[in-house]
């Protein structure tokens, strides 16, 4: 059996993403391709409410298990919060490019103010963003493991059919149709999920970004057209499908969840998205993989200082007004 070091180095002559992203070259913030931070950080400026800034409005409210189709509730009911950033800027009844956020409410404090920001500066276009918390609970057997790290399109079509409708009805919203025009984001597992709404359905997502995203072996129920669940895309889908239209910004950081473990686990992190990014850049896609030293898992001095960034380089290509 291969070492854990001789397949990080085989890695790199194949693919050309170097095994420690510590010694990559910096891409440069609109380019593709790999780039450090840390170990000392700092909150991006664009987190800073800035007088004379048009603030956007949030609206909140709940959905209960038993209204839902898809997600019914795999331990009983539950209850999952909602929360939609309206930009001052949106135009009632236009089709808006929008963000979807999974474990949504814990990006409350810093995503709105930073759209704010970036949307007045005209970095960003006018878009709404749906921050949507999972059924609760974590890991295999729970609601949010179940949402988040099946392998499959259930996800993105709950979205779809159950969340933006209701959205779009209850405060008058309208949602582009264009792929271009959506992107989705999470950490964790809520990273993998933010995948994999894309991968399944690329007729609907295009841009994906992701801290510390779960691409290992999570899932549960087990699922036999995935036996290695989210560990599967580096393994083996992305390499042998032919590349689709997405646009992907990936971090991980040094003291990630199982940085320790062997390959064999299916269970480490930062060998997971170390493996995304080499995929990805092997078979041609847009992405930007972040290494965050002196980190540790879906760390929050990493996202304050790198999510404005982030999002500019998600977004670039599309019409900014």
């Amino acid at each position: 059996m291969i070492s854990f070091s001789s397949r990080a180095a085989l890695l790199y002559l194949i693919c050309g993403v170097l095994p420690n992203i510590a010694h990559a070259a910096d891409a440069g913030n609109g380019a593709d391709g790999e780039s450090k931070v840390g170990p000392a950080y700092n909150n991006a400026p664009e987190l800073t409410v800035k007088e004379g800034v048009p603030k956007g409005v949030l609206h909140e409210f709940t959905m209960n298990s038993e209204d839902s189709k898809i997600y019914p509730g795999l331990k009983g009911p539950y209850k999952r919060k909602v929360c939609v950033y309206v930009p001052s800027q949106y135009v009632a009844g236009t089709a808006a490019p929008f963000i979807i956020a999974q474990d949504g409410l814990g990006y409350k404090g810093t995503l709105p103010p930073m759209l704010d920001n970036l949307i007045a500066e005209h970095r960003l276009p006018v878009m709404i963003a749906i921050l949507i918390n999972s059924g609760g609970g974590d890991g295999q057997g729970s609601e949010r493991g179940l949402e988040y790290d099946t392998v499959s399109n259930r996800y993105a079509n709950f979205v779809e059919t159950e969340v933006l409708p209701k959205i779009a009805l209850d405060y008058k919203l309208a949602f582009t149709k264009d792929p271009e025009g959506r992107a989705t984001m999470g950490g964790s597992s809520g990273g993998a999920a933010a995948f994999t709404m894309a991968w399944f359905r690329p007729d609907l997502y295009h841009r994906v970004l992701t801290y510390s995203g779960t691409y290992v072996n999570q899932q549960s129920p087990s699922n036999k057209e995935s036996p290695h669940g989210a560990w599967e895309y580096h393994e083996h889908f992305i390499a042998n499908t032919d590349a689709k239209p997405l646009r992907i910004w990936l971090e991980v950081s040094e003291n990630d969840n199982g940085s320790k473990k062997s390959e064999e686990s299916y269970h480490n992190w930062v060998l997971a998205n170390q493996r995304m990014a080499a995929v990805l850049k092997a078979k041609g896609y847009h992405y930007r993989y972040v290494f965050a030293e002196a980190a540790g898992h879906t760390d929050g001095k990493v996202t304050r200082q790198t999510l404005p960034e982030a999002l500019v380089w998600l977004w670039k290509g599309y019409a900014v007004k």
